[in-house]
């Protein structure tokens, strides 16, 4: 199988979180996007955190026994987030992914500026999509 790059399969237009939002409005942008989980970004796109549907769940939990709503993203987010470089391998990335590791990583160029992202839907179809031409090629040379 030949070597497929992040780049090619990656969401250019992700679903992105600013520090400073409350957890209602990131709530609101997963809703509408149906995105797992999303990077935070600072205002020149540098990827500061990472932000997940689970976190957001926690604390509307919290807002409804407490009656309150003032969460803000920075409050949740982990700032310790896993990225990925847009020449990478999706096929090391998918290895990598098998484990316990994260359904969704941000793609960064050198300088941690946000470039897209790439989930394991993200993956699969990837690779069915090569494992189809290596079939359709393969089938070609028997005919």
């Amino acid at each position: 199988m030949k070597s497929i790059k992040i780049s090619d399969y990656m969401n250019k237009r992700p679903v992105t979180f600013r520090y400073s939002m409350t957890i209602a409005e990131a709530t609101e942008r997963f809703i509408q996007s149906n995105q797992i989980g999303g990077p935070v970004i600072d205002e020149n796109r540098h990827v500061i955190g990472f932000l997940s549907q689970q976190d957001c769940l926690i604390k509307m939990l919290e807002a409804t026994y407490l009656n309150e709503s003032h969460t803000r993203v920075e409050d949740v987010m982990r700032s310790e987030t896993l990225t990925v470089s847009p020449d990478g391998s999706v096929l090391d990335l998918a290895q990598q992914m098998t484990g316990a590791k994260p359904k969704l990583y941000p793609v960064v160029d050198e300088y941690n500026v946000l470039l897209g992202i790439i989930t394991r839907l993200d993956i699969l179809k990837a690779i069915d999509i090569q494992l189809h031409s290596m079939y359709e090629e393969g089938h070609d040379r028997l005919v």
